[in-house]
């Protein structure tokens, strides 16, 4: 008899197959019970009637609960009642293992922080099922983009000795003998190195941010995806961004539909996301703002509430521009037109999910280069490789990086960052 995953018994009607997974559900009616199983790819239920199984397997389907796991074989049958649209009626139920204690989460009103502390558990709930199937979607729709367009994938490294941001969220490790490195916090320098050799690269991986922020936009640890490319200037940069953005939420629609469904996620929202996304300046934004009731200055920095109140006017992602040269990172290109602000953009999702996009051409010039890393109090010595970059054969170069977990917030329309990855490290977790 075949072993079938349960996403595929639609095309077993009327067939024996085998199911190996765990108990949702179990219900009895008499000489009938109902197991709602899982394998990992859907959920199914199975019926085990006395008269077809027999006494001993029976017996042995009474005695699961909830969590059992077990390998149960039996006929595809087409039931257009069941949200899988078949059912399997069981012939024989075989226990691999039964639990001995109920299993912890079983309530519908367990606390967040419980079901956080039993993560490793809370993972088997159908919601998060569908959300990590989401998850698994836009990190193969972030792949195939690149590879689609001639990218090469570079990883870049964990441990780092040149700070990439700011060095005031820096995770200090000890190196053997070499002293203090750090926790990354971007591969971006990295892969501007990676890019001078292979013209369009990208990575994706972890980084690491020691901010003390407890809101539902931050980890301290979490993915990135960033892209960096020779002979792009800041134009090029944008509509990169755009089309790979566009092209994740067009990929999710395409082929995880049912699983934004089935979190209760409004669709039509994502159906509306268009190219072009639309675009402001910074200055734009602050007179904006201002207008809107904000007290705010040019020079200040946006908070969740000023991006969200921006955002909320466009149905798809915004661009927002040449930010200025003081409050952004020192490797920005100054605009040529107005030195005070960088060829840059920050884009931010609709409903309030804030900045998914961080990007910006590159300064490609050595003394420039110099220059901004005194200005930022940074040790010239630590970025020797990177200012050789800059000495031999520079071109203009542009890059980005988008955090992965806030671009699946936005997209399954998740209320908090925790639930968009397996296992969330927020600044008082880290169990389990």
């Amino acid at each position: 008899m075949e072993w079938v995953y349960i996403k595929d018994l639609k095309n077993y009607i009327e067939q024996e197959v085998e199911l190996r997974g765990w108990v949702r559900r179990k219900r009895s009616s008499g000489k009938i019970i109902f197991i709602e199983l899982r394998d990992g790819t859907g959920f199914v239920q199975v019926v085990a009637e006395k008269s077809t199984v027999g006494d001993e397997n029976f017996a042995a389907a009474d005695k699961l609960r909830l969590e059992s796991s077990l390998i149960v074989r039996g006929k595809v049958r087409k039931d257009d009642r069941a949200p899988s649209g078949v059912e399997l009626l069981a012939t024989q139920v075989i226990p691999v293992q039964i639990p001995e204690e109920d299993f912890p989460i079983q309530k519908p009103d367990h606390s967040i922080e419980y079901l956080m502390e039993h993560r490793h558990l809370w993972l088997r709930a159908k919601r998060q099922f569908h959300i990590l199937r989401i998850r698994d979607a836009v990190i193969k729709a972030i792949r195939k983009f690149y590879w689609e367009r001639d990218f090469v994938q570079i990883d870049t490294p964990i441990f780092t000795g040149a700070i990439g941001e700011t060095a005031g969220n820096l995770f200090e490790v000890d190196y053997f003998d070499y002293g203090k490195v750090y926790l990354t916090q971007t591969g971006q320098l990295y892969l501007e190195a990676a890019c001078m050799a292979l013209g369009k690269v990208f990575n994706l991986g972890p980084t690491f941010r020691a901010e003390k922020s407890k809101t539902r936009r931050h980890l301290i640890e979490f993915w990135m995806n960033e892209a960096e490319v020779a002979y792009y200037e800041h134009e090029d940069n944008v509509r990169l961004q755009e089309d790979l953005v566009y092209y994740i939420v067009q990929y999710v629609l395409n082929n995880v539909y049912d699983d934004l469904v089935a979190i209760g996620r409004d669709v039509s929202k994502l159906e509306k996301v268009q190219k072009p996304f639309p675009r402001m300046t910074y200055t734009e934004a602050v007179n904006f703002l201002q207008k809107q009731g904000f007290d705010i200055k040019w020079g200040d920095d946006f908070g969740g509430d000023e991006e969200t109140v921006l955002a909320k006017q466009f149905d798809s992602p915004l661009f927002v521009t040449h930010y200025p040269r003081q409050a952004k990172a020192f490797y920005m290109q100054p605009d040529p037109q107005n030195p005070e602000v960088v060829l840059c953009d920050d884009l931010l999702a609709p409903e309030g999910y804030g900045e998914i996009i961080g990007a910006s051409q590159r300064i490609h010039d050595y003394d420039l280069m110099v220059e901004r890393l005194k200005e930022h109090n940074l040790p010239i010595e630590k970025y020797d490789w990177y200012l050789d970059l800059r000495k031999f054969g520079s071109v203009p170069h542009s890059g980005f990086g988008l955090g992965v977990e806030r671009t699946i917030a936005w997209i399954a329309g998740l209320e908090h960052i925790r639930e968009a990855i397996p296992f969330a490290r927020t600044l008082y977790r880290v169990h389990p």
